[in-house]
C-alpha cells in the first residue's frame, strides 16, 4: 500500500502546496504547542490543542508529498499516512490514533476524562512530530522551507 493507492480509493486527492503554505501550517504547530502549556487550562482542552498541533505537522508531510485528506475521515487518513510520509513508527501512530479517539470523546460526548498526564503526554508526542517533520521537510524537502 502507498498514498497513490490511497489516491485511487479516493482516500486522498493531489494537493499542490507552497513555502507559504507550508510556513503557514508550521506556524499553526508552533502557536498549538504554545497555547497547550497556558496555565489553568483543563486536561481537556490541552490534550485538544497539543493534538491539533499533531495533526497539522502531519498534514504538513502529506502537503509536502503532494496530498491531502478529503473530509471524510480525516483525521484518521492524515494520522495514518504519517508510516507512508514521514515513515514514522506504527507505535507513534497508534498513540495518536488514541488520542484522536480520546480528544473526540472529549469535544463531543464527556468533558473531564482526559488526565494531566494524558494531556502531557500528547504535548510530547506534538513537540516530537514537529521535530520529525521539520527534520524531514529539511532532508526531503527544504524548497518548502522559508528562509526566516
Amino acid at each position: 500500500m502507498s498514498l497513490r493507492d490511497w489516491l485511487k480509493r479516493g482516500w486522498l486527492v493531489e494537493h499542490v502546496t507552497s513555502p507559504e503554505e507550508v510556513s503557514s501550517l508550521l506556524g499553526v504547530i508552533e502557536r498549538d504547542i504554545s497555547d497547550s502549556q497556558v496555565p489553568g487550562l483543563s486536561a481537556d482542552w490541552r490534550l485538544n490543542i497539543a493534538y491539533n498541533a499533531a495533526l497539522q505537522a502531519a498534514t504538513v508531510a502529506l502537503y509536502a508529498c503532494g496530498f491531502r485528506a478529503p473530509r471524510d475521515a480525516h483525521h484518521y487518513r492524515v494520522i495514518q499516512s504519517l508510516i507512508f510520509t514521514i515513515k514514522t513508527e506504527k507505535a507513534i501512530i497508534l498513540q495518536l490514533d488514541q488520542f484522536r479517539k480520546k480528544r473526540n470523546v472529549s469535544d463531543y460526548e464527556q468533558s473531564g476524562r482526559v488526565s494531566d498526564a494524558e494531556a502531557d503526554e500528547m504535548l510530547e508526542l506534538a513537540l516530537f512530530l514537529r521535530d520529525a517533520v521539520i527534520a524531514w521537510l529539511v532532508s526531503r524537502y527544504p524548497e518548502y522551507l522559508t528562509r526566516e
